[in-house]
């Protein structure tokens, strides 16, 4: 029998993790982004904070969006929730609740992970140190979730696991793809259109998917094929149809799972009946906005049916992933 507070816990511990992993992706990925494109047509600093919610937070602590401001804000800085920093902390809180279900690998890995992103935040911050520190951040978060999924039993515990990882897998990946693609949109200005394939590169490389691209579309990097590429494709796991199918294969494996299988069922429409040339046109930020908030609905369900004081009830052991 498996406690709603641990489901809870395990399923937010690891979606800290992931999101860790993705921040310091992300804040790789722009630092080599601005080194290609010429300054006057720079997206800057300001897209990260949109893309992971914390501009009103940001400006609350500091007065200019400067680059030093922002990597500062979102690698090592505890005032805000979604840093690097602080994600690793709540990893660590919600795996100090489990240590009888978490592999002791995990455990020590993640302890270890956790002093080297205090300790040297300071070498993240500066242009020279940033690549090898984020590099050792994603790589920690990587090993983490190899200890997980090659230790943990294939029970009612690593379902919620894996349920946490492909939620916050999904909804960063889309809002990575709403935030970037604004800029990169048809309506643009001229000069943006020569670089065009390497901001849409950059947006495969933020959610790690650049090689499964370049394997499964045989086209080269434009708007409409990575856009229907990130969402709908159904065998590279970065990839919202990916994520949306294994979360529905895991919630199948749960008891009480008609609330959140019916809105599954809506994200899972939005994404696989999406017109993707005509969206490119017009109306994708909104379309996108419609389904972070589909994905806000999934969370939402999936929280007030099975993260409650009692235990879960006893169903036979199931294979996930």
């Amino acid at each position: 029998m498996l406690l709603s507070r641990v489901a809870e816990a395990l399923y937010w511990m690891v979606r800290y993790l992931v999101r860790a992993e993705d921040t310091a992706r992300m804040v790789m990925v722009n630092s080599e982004l601005l080194l290609d494109l010429p300054r006057p047509i720079s997206p800057g600093w300001q897209p990260l904070l949109a893309i992971t919610g914390s501009t009103e937070d940001f400006y609350k602590h500091f007065k200019e969006p400067t680059e030093r401001n922002i990597v500062k804000f979102l690698v090592s800085d505890e005032r805000n929730p979604g840093s690097i920093l602080a994600s690793l902390t709540m990893v660590r809180e919600n795996m100090r609740t489990t240590r009888a279900i978490v592999p002791r690998e995990a455990w020590e890995t993640l302890r270890d992970l956790r002093v080297f992103a205090a300790e040297s935040s300071s070498s993240g911050l500066s242009r020279r140190g940033r690549y090898g520190y984020l590099r050792q951040i994603i790589g920690g978060c990587q090993q983490i979730m190899g200890n997980l999924c090659s230790a943990m039993s294939r029970d009612r515990a690593y379902t919620f696991t894996y349920v946490g990882w492909n939620v916050e897998r999904a909804d960063i990946g889309v809002r990575i793809i709403d935030v970037r693609a604004q800029s990169l949109l048809p309506k643009q200005v001229e000069e943006l259109k020569p670089f065009s394939d390497i901001q849409w590169k950059s947006v495969l490389r933020s959610l790690a998917s650049y090689q499964n691209y370049r394997q499964h579309v045989h086209v080269r990097v434009k708007g409409a094929a990575v856009l229907a590429f990130l969402l709908q494709d159904e065998r590279s796991p970065r990839c919202l149809g990916y994520c949306l199918a294994h979360i529905d294969h895991c919630l199948r494996e749960l008891p009480r799972n008609d609330s959140p299988l019916r809105t599954l069922g809506r994200v899972q429409r939005l994404v696989k009946e999406a017109d993707v040339h005509g969206l490119m046109a017009e109306n994708l930020h909104q379309y996108l906005e419609s389904l972070q908030d589909a994905m806000a609905d999934l969370h939402d369900h999936i929280a007030a049916t099975y993260f409650q004081v009692e235990p879960l009830e006893r169903e036979p052991m199931a294979a996930v992933g």
